[in-house]
Parts: structure tokens; sequence; C-alpha cells
């Protein structure tokens, strides 16, 4: 399972709205596509269920890698939680953004497909450019 940490909230937060959202083919580079979903949650178990809605396009089921990162607030703490899923980092900087952006009770999720050519440190600009889009997305709803 994912460590956690813990924050505490200083009541200035961005949460969305709704409990999936989707944004397809955000990014295309040298092959490599990339696409963000989001959703709002509350508990371990929402952020699965998250992750098995998603996943039952088989499409994403596929996909290279679904790397993913939460922050849920309870009590007035943050929690964190991340994922990499073969993507050694990722799930990281997703969690910067979200806490850059005091992102909180959301999962966002940014979904590759290898294009066949090794995107090197521009992965890392990708998932980031993804995770910034997804939360632009959501606070301006």
């Amino acid at each position: 399972m994912p460590t956690q940490s813990t924050r505490f909230n200083f009541e200035d937060n961005k949460i969305p709205r709704e409990d999936f959202v989707l944004l397809e083919n955000i990014i295309i580079d040298r092959g490599s596509k990339y696409s963000v979903s989001y959703g709002y949650v509350k508990s371990r178990q929402e952020i699965k269920d998250f992750l098995t809605r998603l996943k039952k396009d088989k499409k994403y089921a596929k996909a290279t890698h679904n790397t993913w990162a939460a922050r849920i607030e309870r009590d007035g703490a943050i929690y964190e939680t991340k994922a990499d899923d073969g993507e050694t980092g990722a799930g990281m900087v997703i969690l910067r953004v979200m806490q850059k952006q005091e992102v909180v009770d959301c999962v966002i999720c940014v979904t590759r497909w290898f294009g066949g050519v090794k995107l090197m440190g521009d992965r890392f600009r990708h998932v980031q450019d993804a995770t910034t889009s997804a939360v632009h997305n959501f606070y301006t709803e």
C-alpha cells in the first residue's frame, strides 16, 4: 500500500465538485498519449472505487501506466497517498502539484500509453501539465 503522510488544513483549498471526470488525450508527444481523470473522494474505499471505475474501460485497464495521488481532509488534517504504477516518481509529481494548488478531497490519475520512444525527463513535465490541467478544469467549473 502507498505511504501516507499528514498535513494540516488551513482552509484555502480547491475541491472538485464531481465524482468522476475524464479528460482524454490532452498531451501527445512522440507517440505517447496522456489522459487525466479526477474526482471527489473522502476515503480509501472511494479512491479504490474511482480507480475501478476508470479501469472498467478496457482502454484504461490496458494503459501502460495509471499513476495517481490523493489528498483527503479529515478533522483538520490532510492525509496523502500516491501510486506510481510503474512510472517511477510520477505519483509524487502529481502529489506535489496537488499540494502546491491546495487540492483536497480529490484523487487525480494521469494515464499514459507508451508510444515506443522514451521521453526521459519530459514524461514528468507531461504528468505535471496533465495534473495542472485537471486542477484548472475543476477549479473553474
